[in-house]
């Protein structure tokens, strides 16, 4: 079973990590925050690796709905999508399965929502 869906995208790592926020932003999802991993483990512990970006991605319909279904849901949110890029040069971009995350809740109702944005995630990727 696997946490994530990806795929490797074409092009500079700059311009794919903005190619991916106008993707989800087609897609109603906005970036509350950017991390750039491989900054801060630079900056923190002096290591060295290829660049790495955490984006965390929100749809405010979708977390309305799974925050009204389950306040405590908010430790599982934002959607994480990570943009990397391998020593090789290539560039992935991956992005959490919701449905797969989610199955630690005993909650019924947050379901269709998990697929719902499985879906619009999956689009995301597609579109890139």
């Amino acid at each position: 079973m696997t946490y994530y869906m990806g795929k490797y995208v074409e092009g500079d790592f700059d311009a794919v990590v903005e190619r991916t926020v106008a993707a989800l932003a087609g897609k109603g999802f906005g970036v509350l925050c950017d991390i750039d991993v491989q900054a801060t483990l630079k900056k923190k512990i002096g290591k060295d690796i290829p660049p790495y970006r955490i984006l965390g991605a929100c749809n405010p319909g979708y977390a309305h709905q799974a925050l009204s279904a389950e306040n405590q849901i908010g430790v599982l949110l934002p959607c994480n999508v990570v943009v990397r890029q391998e020593p090789d040069g290539r560039v992935q971009v991956a992005a959490v399965d919701p449905v797969i995350s989610m199955q630690g809740v005993d909650n019924p109702a947050l379901a269709p929502l998990a697929g719902g944005v499985k879906d619009a995630l999956a689009e995301v990727l597609s579109a890139l």
